[in-house]
């Protein structure tokens, strides 16, 4: 999902920037991809070539340069820290797939995960997008975001205003087939220190094997894990 600041050199080189994230593209992909006019965008691409953020490979593309990795690695997430030392532990005491969700825009990523080492699962790679029209994760961060943004979601999701009052008042969230035919989940909601709501912890699995109320089976388990991941933030 791309954002506007408000600045247009900025939003014109993010542009640009994810426009070569997508796929390595020559200046006339890029102008296809971002709408600009050539001029601007190879004023932008080479500019962004000096600083290391693209760099143009062995067919002459532009692609994402060494910069925006030595950025990516200096960051710190607190969240995603926190979600280290709970997701493997969860994932031990369910065998099942453990994904940690936030919201962005319209849709949720998984920022973190766990897996059971061996048999069917139901694998969600990290920074995986996924719809927040349905699904347990999708529930639970559409429960607990502003009223005018749940409204928008559910013009098109698959539950209702009742069904997130009833995630509200039971502080947890499930469903069966929703996002994926065969895939049940639960999902709770983790806070920050302020007590908002910024991520949705999950539990996924078949349905033949976690059943189609896997709430009734890992809620506890799983609200103890949010506790857990909450205290370490």
């Amino acid at each position: 999902m791309r954002h506007h600041s408000g600045i247009g050199v900025l939003d014109k080189a993010m542009g640009v920037l994810l426009a070569a994230a997508e796929h390595p593209c020559n200046l006339s992909q890029l102008c296809e991809r971002t709408a600009l006019p050539r001029a601007t965008a190879h004023r932008l691409a080479v500019g962004l070539e000096t600083h290391g953020m693209l760099l143009r490979n062995g067919d002459g593309l532009w692609q994402i340069g060494p910069r925006v990795g030595e950025l990516a690695s200096a960051v710190q997430d607190p969240l995603i820290d926190a979600a280290a030392h709970v997701l493997p532990r969860l994932r031990d005491i369910t065998g099942e797939s453990v994904q940690l969700y936030r919201r962005d825009g319209t849709e949720r990523v998984c920022i973190a995960g766990a897996e059971p080492p061996s048999g069917l699962r139901d694998t969600v790679p990290t920074g995986t997008r996924l719809p927040m029209t349905a699904g347990s994760g999708a529930k639970v961060l559409a429960a607990w975001c502003a009223d005018h943004v749940r409204k928008d979601l559910l013009r098109e999701a698959q539950f209702t205003e009742r069904t997130l009052a009833e995630v509200r008042r039971r502080g947890w969230a499930q469903s069966s087939a929703e996002r994926e035919r065969g895939v049940a989940s639960v999902a709770a909601p983790i806070r920050d220190p302020r007590g908002a709501v910024v991520a949705a912890i999950s539990v996924s699995g078949p349905t033949d094997r976690i059943g189609r109320r896997p709430g009734t089976r890992w809620a506890d388990d799983l609200l103890a894990a949010a506790d857990a991941l909450q205290r370490r933030l």
